[in-house]
């Protein structure tokens, strides 16, 4: 395969990849920043609507700007190729990382699919359904970052294409009303969501077949097996998400994958909750390795443990009463003001070493003093 070296002003420096367009890495020679450079294979350029659904894409992607969604620099054609100049992502496509077993642990997931139900939501509010929403498409960086890529096949409201056809899109992602040739809402694109969220926990497919047949008369006719989900003991909300996302009907799906992102971030704000709470335990127990220092801290002591040399629980010197609730001694409120450094115990020591050291000092003066006089 021949491969050009340079398309207008971007410098190609080597192939990422494609099918009927071929992805480069490319340096822009007038800004100095990498991109990712996308072009129409000769085939496709020679097809009409190939090389207009092509454009059609860049005209389309290059109107959306979210944090979630791949950025559109440029586009234009080159000796008669179309092509699109994209920012240079760092990391890994979803799909490259479930298969190598690099998604993470259940919140890392569930984090992932927040970001990709973001990014879908808003295309929706800008009247476009995405229609191949699979792990292919998503990026992840390292950090777990996501974007939302390749809209190829994405469809505006209201517009139209010289050849309809329903095996536009990836057959194990698509909804009944896909399979079906039916015009598409974005129920199908939630549908697909669904799909794919199980993937990530699983990592195995959701909808099983070696043909394209076979695949869409599970689509259209076979419930969701959610055994493999329930065996890894994932937790029902969940489950439950999944399974509505994927229903066959569109009236029992969720109405829009904003309402499934509302739905995932209540999933992730317990966890998150616990997180600091355990923080605030962790703070607690190194306060708790100094009592003088927790005590001066907090204001109070904790329970089940008293100065030393005070008096047990219920038994105090006579004439004396309990202290008012919620008051502190001068002594607390002179070390509340002392630096942290100065209020561990051999700091402590030191100080009280040093004064009674200083007043003998001053006695002895006095003394001295006196004797001369």
């Amino acid at each position: 395969m021949d491969h050009p070296s340079r398309v207008g002003k971007y410098e190609i420096e080597k192939f990422l990849g494609g099918g009927m367009s071929q992805v480069y890495c490319a340096k822009d020679t007038v800004l100095g920043r990498r991109v990712a450079l996308k072009i129409l294979t000769a085939t496709g350029s020679a097809d009409e609507e190939s090389k207009a659904r092509f454009l059609l894409e860049a005209r389309m992607a290059s109107n959306i700007v979210h944090e979630n969604i791949i950025s559109i620099y440029d586009f234009g054609e080159d000796d008669g190729r179309p092509f699109i100049v994209m920012e240079y992502l760092e990391g890994e496509s979803l799909r490259s990382a479930i298969r190598n077993g690099r998604v993470g642990d259940l919140g890392r997931k569930l984090k992932i699919a927040l970001q990709i139900a973001r990014a879908v939501d808003y295309i929706h509010s800008k009247r476009v359904i995405h229609r191949d929403i699979k792990p292919e498409n998503i990026h992840v960086d390292t950090s777990g970052k996501v974007k939302l890529m390749d809209f190829g096949i994405a469809k505006a409201d209201g517009m139209q294409l010289t050849r309809a056809g329903f095996t536009l899109g990836t057959p194990y992602y698509m909804a009944p009303e896909q399979v079906l040739g039916k015009t598409l809402t974005p129920q199908a694109d939630v549908y697909a969501f669904g799909v794919m969220l199980f993937e990530m926990l699983t990592a195995v497919r959701a909808v099983n077949g070696d043909k394209v047949e076979q695949i869409f008369e599970n689509i259209l006719s076979q419930p969701l097996d959610l055994t493999p989900l329930r065996a890894m003991a994932t937790p029902e909300p969940v489950v439950g998400l999944i399974e509505r996302c994927t229903a066959k009907p569109l009236a029992q799906r969720p109405q829009g994958l904003g309402a499934v992102a509302e739905e995932i971030e209540g999933m992730l704000a317990p966890r998150s909750e616990a997180l600091a709470q355990r923080e605030r335990q962790d703070a607690a127990h190194d306060r708790g390795a100094n009592p003088i220092a927790r005590e001066s801290l907090s204001g109070s002591r904790p329970s089940g443990s008293r100065p030393s040399g005070s008096r047990p629980s219920g038994s105090m010197p006579s004439g004396s009463g309990p202290p008012a609730s919620g008051s502190r001694s001068g002594f607390e409120t002179w070390m509340g003001n002392l630096p942290p450094r100065l209020r561990t115990q051999g700091a402590l020591m030191a100080l009280a070493g040093g004064t009674v050291f200083a007043g003998f000092l001053i006695l002895y003066a006095l003394l001295a003093l006196a004797h001369v006089v």
